[in-house]
């Protein structure tokens, strides 16, 4: 086996890192679902309050 240094990684050890930070990725921020998402509670807001 080659001599590793402290930071670095053997195969076995990359390959482990690589499965942890697939699993660990967050997921993709959809920017147009947000903005969605935030008029619709806006407006269910603003139609409570006119119906108040």
């Amino acid at each position: 086996m080659n001599k590793v240094g402290k930071y670095h990684l053997d195969n076995k050890g990359q390959a482990g890192l690589a499965r942890y930070q697939e699993k660990n990725k967050p997921a993709p921020f959809n920017k147009k679902e947000q903005v969605e998402k935030l008029r619709a509670e806006y407006l269910k807001k603003k139609q409570q309050k006119e119906n108040n």
